[in-house]
């Protein structure tokens, strides 16, 4: 195995190269594994402007290694590390743990204040390269039938599978989703998957999310008037929370998985007045497992959703704001290529 390596690093707010690199080696407790598929997502963009909070608060610096979003094999084990991990095709947690204090003890790693995330904060570096290192706790194996390509959407899916449980609607309920993305079309399928009547609400052409099924896709002034039992806001507009709690019905839910570039206001009195229920969920981790299972089985298919698969020379036009591809919101990297 080489003793270097191809990675794509940026070096500062729309500086970037891939260049060549010391290969991850396998420490005590860790796995090295050959990337297949990297997901691109808002935060890698939020990186790449330089606009992401984690920059000014200290927790991420340049220069760093993206990628969170990530399918692979396990191509060398580290001391103490189950031998059987070799060969295995895996996906991983984003969000690592101390797995030593409180939050992590009760079970809520994903909320560590001294935690790390692959590709984002605390110098991990991410998948945007040939080759991974990651704890070998944080891996999930992925069944045949979960290819690379789906296995690098397990971690959108898995924010968004979490989304749809905290809507907690099923059959005779409505929902309404705000933002047609990634997280938004995902969380849309598992909410139909649970039986749900799902409505979306963007803007500009709400084609391709009608090409998946959802005709009940419509911009703010074509909405129709129906009573909501549950709104996920899955945008990025400072607006959308409270809009979420106006549209959503007495004794619904809204869930804010979407985060603003500026501070969001809700007036708690309207909360309370209708007897609304928010949840906000930070992350995959919880629900991890349990996306891998959709995906085998077929239940949500999301593979419409990548609008093509480039090599990490084009990752950074991809950032940039270039379209390639088909309609889809999502564009994978093949670190091979």
């Amino acid at each position: 195995m080489s003793s270097t390596m191809r990675a794509f690093v940026l070096t500062g707010p729309g500086e970037s190269s891939v260049q060549e690199v010391p290969a991850p080696r396998a420490v005590a407790g860790e796995v090295v594994v050959d990337v297949e598929r990297a997901g691109v997502c808002g935060t890698d963009v939020e990186f790449f402007t330089g606009a992401m909070a984690y920059l000014h608060q200290g927790h991420s610096a340049y220069p760093m290694r993206l990628g969170h979003e990530w399918a692979g094999t396990v191509t060398a084990v580290g001391e103490g590390v189950d031998p059987a991990w070799l060969g295995r095709r895996v996906m991983g947690d984003t969000m690592l743990g101390d797995r030593t204090c409180r939050r992590c003890r009760k079970g809520h790693q994903h909320t560590c204040e001294r935690r790390q995330e692959v590709g984002i904060r605390g110098g991990r570096a991410g998948a945007l390269a040939e080759r991974l290192a990651v704890p070998a706790w944080s891996l999930h194996a992925l069944p045949d039938t979960v290819d690379a390509v789906l296995g690098a959407l397990v971690e959108p899916g898995g924010n968004a599978l979490r989304a749809a449980r905290a809507a907690d609607v099923g059959e005779g309920d409505r929902a309404l989703v705000l933002g047609p993305g990634t997280i938004g079309l995902l969380t849309a399928m598992f909410l139909r998957a649970a039986g749900a009547e799902v409505h979306l609400m963007g803007v500009g052409s709400l084609e391709f999310s009608r090409s998946l099924g959802f005709t009940n896709s419509w911009t703010r002034e074509t909405l129709p008037s129906l009573p909501f039992d549950a709104v996920v806001d899955a945008t990025g507009a400072a607006g959308s929370p409270a809009l979420a709690v106006e549209l959503v019905e007495p004794a619904g839910r809204v869930v804010y998985i979407g985060l603003s570039g500026n501070p969001s206001r809700v007036d708690t009195r309207e909360l309370v007045l209708k007897d609304v229920t928010a949840v906000g969920v930070l992350s995959a981790s919880p629900g991890l497992a349990e996306t891998i299972e959709a995906y085998a089985s077929g239940v949500v298919d999301p593979r419409p959703l990548v609008a093509a698969t480039v090599g990490l020379a084009e990752a950074g036009a991809v950032l940039a704001g270039e379209r390639v591809g088909g309609a889809g919101p999502k564009v994978h990297i093949d670190p091979r290529r």
